[in-house]
């Protein structure tokens, strides 16, 4: 009986040293593939980073050139408004002086 008894602790204690090595193993390997993933997730953040700012700095120069195109068509708009104003507002001024004058308006 106490060959059993014996023999059941010595089995139990080759099993907990064994589980404990087989523990520490796995913990460094699992260690290493940590380290492994995190610097995966790294690269993998940086290059979508690069990405980003690839498009960002394309939608900048597109968005650039819009503006600067519609800032000269909205000028070439404006300087035509412009002229059209001036010239009704000289005609107009001809015709407030044929009024004031009493003469009829010949223009």
């Amino acid at each position: 009986m106490k060959s059993r008894k014996i023999g059941g602790f010595f089995l139990a204690t080759l099993l907990s040293v064994g589980l404990s090595v087989a523990q520490a193993q796995t913990a460094g390997q699992d260690m290493h593939a940590a380290g492994h993933n995190t610097k995966e997730a790294a690269v993998d953040t940086g290059h979508a980073t690069k990405r980003v700012a690839h498009k960002t700095a394309h939608g900048t120069k597109k968005v650039y050139h819009k503006t600067a195109h519609g800032t000269k068509v909205a000028a070439k708009d404006v300087g035509h408004g412009t002229k059209v104003a001036a010239q009704k507002t000289a005609h107009g001024t001809e015709n407030l002086g044929d009024k004031i004058a009493g003469k009829p308006a010949i223009h």
